[in-house]
């Protein structure tokens, strides 16, 4: 009679996410799941809804105290960039010294400059990391275990990161379905301000502009393009906050190209006006 086969022991004994939210309750899905993980701490500011979380399988144990963490291997703080600096210390002063910390922020020049000194000499490592993958959708109710799965995940090691935690962290993004790969914070950072504050900034002065009666007129074009400026202001106004120096040279660059469209129109010049658009066309059929 053949035995079922044994699970694989788990690779991280314990793992613990600040901020059970969409991203940490998908983070906290995709590796139990997976067996990546033995048990899985969560922290936040509310214990009810820690308590709700647990029901929905999503953690073993929630706390709104850092301490509960005093035993993880692996920290990942999945909250607001504003206070992701100030998360991380208070995991760093209960984790145990060979612990790893790491986020799931959307910026990350201040941030890595902020905690240059978690190196591994003197306690844990911490590694930035963000996955870029989410919803204009909010709260662990959204979680979803294949959410990382064939997306890109960018960690921004530091040149004292230690090669053990990059390995580590790069190992446990692929156990989830990642695609990893590594920039520097502040090339993350402009390219995140090209390929995502922008984009939203865009979405939101589109949706802006729309006025009451043109509402019936929105159809699938406008909708598609504005569809994540749906996303809550709340976490948005910290991103942009951060990256601020970034997204002011992207929109600078966008002020230039618009106005060659401006250009293009105001001239009649339809060969400028073609060659933009057939460039744009190009591009976007590039990203598959």
């Amino acid at each position: 009679m053949n035995e079922a086969a044994t699970p694989p022991d788990p690779a991280i004994q314990t793992l613990a996410i600040v901020g059970v939210g969409l991203i940490g309750g998908s983070i906290a899905a995709a590796a139990r799941q997976r067996q990546v993980v033995s048990r899985v701490i969560g922290i936040g500011r509310s214990q009810s809804r820690l308590e709700d979380a647990a029901r929905a399988g999503l953690i073993d144990e929630g706390s709104t105290d850092f301490a509960a963490a005093a035993s993880a291997e692996l920290s990942i703080v999945c909250t607001p960039v504003d206070r992701i600096a100030n998360d991380v210390r208070s995991l760093a002063a209960v984790v145990p010294r060979e612990s790893l910390l790491t986020d799931a922020g959307s910026t990350k020049r201040l941030l890595c400059e902020e905690l240059a000194d978690l190196d591994g000499q003197q306690g844990p490592v911490f590694l930035g990391s963000h996955p870029l993958a989410g919803s204009e959708r909010q709260g662990f109710e959204n979680a979803n275990a294949d959410l990382f799965v064939d997306r890109v995940c960018v960690l921004t090691p530091l040149e004292t990161t230690p090669a053990a935690s990059l390995a580590k962290l790069e190992t446990f993004w692929q156990s989830l379905g990642a695609r990893v790969v590594q920039r520097s914070p502040i090339d993350h950072d402009r390219g995140l301000a090209h390929t995502s504050h922008l984009p939203h900034l865009l979405a939101a002065a589109l949706a802006g502009m729309l006025a009451e009666n043109e509402k019936e007129l929105a159809a699938t074009g406008f909708r598609d393009t504005t569809r994540i400026a749906a996303g809550d202001p709340g976490l948005w106004v910290p991103i942009l906050r951060h990256n601020a120096t970034a997204v002011i040279e992207a929109l600078a660059t966008l002020d230039g190209r618009l106005e060659k469209f401006s250009r293009s129109l105001e001239q009649d010049d339809t060969e400028t006006l073609q060659k933009l658009l057939e460039e744009a066309k190009r591009k976007r059929e590039g990203l598959g």
